[in-house]
């Protein structure tokens, strides 16, 4: 089993024996591996946003909360392949890592033979990027952080010719155009509803005021000519 394949019969492991504690050396003799390994595994799965819980000492051990995890899904294999294609494209997108994390979940709540026949289906899909391309840039998780929870950010922002300003920002909506990332919001120091291109942003910091509800669907000046639609769940 390789380790892949060994972190999802973790987590199905674990939700199986629910509430109940299982220690690392049960595990480890279930899977064939070193206590060691199935500590640095549990680890790794913790990090994923795999809710884990370790008691140490005496009767101790790993138990998964049942009550923030997923059911059995009736996903197939096709359904959870074609949301790891979407993410394959989403590079630079908002909340990428916890896009990640959330399929990571979704496969592991499928059966192990649905699991098995995506994670096959997976290895027959391909992206061809040209040598020496450059990944577009991530939005900072800071700006993930402002539009959730609504705080006014502070941006250091370069504009068009190089020149940096320092501006308070009330974060409104993440925006696409032409495969680059926006940030729609309140400038303070224009007063004025602006777009700033994420790769221009310098520097980012959350202050601790919550910025106000504004009106998201208001595309601006600079995308009159533009379609524009909210993204869906269905």
């Amino acid at each position: 089993m390789n380790r892949t394949d060994r972190l999802y019969a973790l987590v199905e492991e674990l939700r199986a024996r629910a509430p109940r504690r299982v220690s690392a050396r049960e595990l480890a003799a279930r899977f064939e591996v070193s206590v060691r390994t199935i500590e640095r595994d549990i680890g790794a799965l913790q990090q994923g946003g795999v809710p884990i819980f370790a008691d140490v000492g005496r009767g101790g051990g790993y138990t998964l909360d049942k009550s923030r995890t997923l059911p059995p899904l009736n996903f197939t294999p096709a359904e959870a392949v074609a949301v790891a294609v979407a993410l394959g494209r989403a590079d630079g997108a908002p909340y990428s890592w916890a896009a990640r994390t959330a399929l990571q979940k979704i496969v592991a709540a499928m059966s192990a033979a649905d699991g098995a026949s995506a994670r096959s289906l997976a290895g027959r899909i391909r992206f061809v990027t040209p040598l020496g391309a450059q990944a577009p840039p991530s939005v900072p998780a800071v700006l993930e952080e402002a539009v959730t929870a609504r705080r006014v950010v502070r941006l250091g922002y370069v504009d068009g010719e190089g020149r940096e300003t320092e501006r308070d920002v009330e974060p409104i909506a993440f925006t696409s155009l032409n495969l680059s990332w926006y940030l729609a919001g309140w400038c303070r120091l224009r007063e004025a509803r602006r777009i700033f291109r994420i790769d221009r942003v310098a520097r980012a910091a959350l202050l601790d005021e919550h910025a106000p509800e504004r009106v998201v669907d208001d595309p601006g000046d600079r995308l009159r000519d533009y379609a524009v639609r909210p993204l869906e769940f269905v």
